[in-house]
């Protein structure tokens, strides 16, 4: 398989276990450097590299303290867990984002899966498939809340067993028409077919359990299963993002290897490769990020 050029470059560093300045460090110095073509972070309540409790700062506030830093870059979530938020109040937040990024924003949304982070705080976590049936009417409200028919009164109404809307607006409207991109995260069935059918990329999850990172094996089964369903639905593949995420470790020997993770996701299709980088690393590992993995990945596409 040929490597598609317009492959873009994308890094995470996710609000756990790290204090403010140091997060905060890191976007800045992520904003210095024009290789990045988007920045991303994830949405937990706790640390879900471990079964409970830990350190991890709320994402949408913080990813809105922190989009000063990185001006002309899109920044998302991979991903917002629906789980979290009632998608009206999800989609007013994403309302914002859109005017503060001017219209660089991604809605990057899961049905959420981390057992731990939901039962201490009373957040109810329903099994599948309710959980994905809840996941799905929200993917519709969020759509319906960034329609034109929402931007005045009488607004939309909208039948729905979980998420009614009755005369709803969403005054101001999102400043790009139709709202924010969104990426989903569905993984299964049900989730492949959703993306196709209204979203306009898909994220590979980071972690497939607890601990468990992804493989690229299970990227290009999924991407496989993604062209049908695009296929499926008469949409133009060009116009879908599939991003593929790559963790890129601590030290010097771990981002090298993780060039070679990065330069196999393009070759097996990815569209946008994200850096995972730990947050504690701060603005030293960005700078590790880029000279190790970045730019020689770069080079590599073209």
């Amino acid at each position: 398989m040929t490597v598609d050029l317009s492959v873009q470059i994308g890094i995470k560093t996710s609000p756990q276990a790290v204090d403010w300045a140091t997060l905060d460090g890191a976007w800045g110095r992520i904003g210095e450097h024009d290789i990045f073509d988007s920045v991303w972070m994830n949405d937990h309540l706790t640390d879900a590299s471990i079964e409970r409790h830990g350190s991890s700062l709320e994402a949408l506030t913080a990813m809105a303290a922190l989009v000063h830093h990185v001006p002309g870059k899109w920044v998302g979530h991979s991903v917002l867990s629906a789980t979290f938020r009632h998608p009206a109040v999800l989609a007013k937040a994403a309302t914002v984002m859109d005017h503060a990024t001017r219209g660089r924003f991604i809605v990057g949304v899961g049905a959420g899966w981390h057992e731990g982070e939901h039962e201490p705080f009373g957040i109810p976590m329903p099994p599948m498939p309710e959980r994905f049936d809840r996941f799905e009417s929200g993917v519709h409200v969020l759509k319906a809340l960034w329609s034109d028919e929402a931007r005045t009164p009488p607004g939309v109404t909208r039948p729905d067993r979980y998420y009614p809307l009755d005369g709803a607006t969403n005054e101001p409207g999102t400043l790009t028409p139709g709202g924010p991109p969104i990426y989903l995260g569905g993984q299964k069935r049900r989730g492949i077919a959703l993306a196709a059918a209204v979203a306009d990329g898909w994220l590979l999850p980071a972690v497939v359990s607890l601990g468990e990172p992804t493989d690229l094996e299970y990227f290009s089964e999924k991407r496989d299963a993604l062209l049908v369903a695009l296929a499926e639905a008469g949409r133009d593949p060009s116009s879908f993002r599939i991003i593929a995420q790559v963790p890129t470790g601590s030290t010097a020997d771990e981002r090298r290897r993780s060039l070679s993770l990065a330069l196999d996701a393009a070759r097996r299709g990815a569209t946008t490769v994200i850096l995972g980088m730990p947050a504690r690393l701060g603005a030293a590992g960005v700078d590790g990020v880029v000279h190790d993995i970045a730019d020689p990945l770069r080079q590599a596409l073209g």
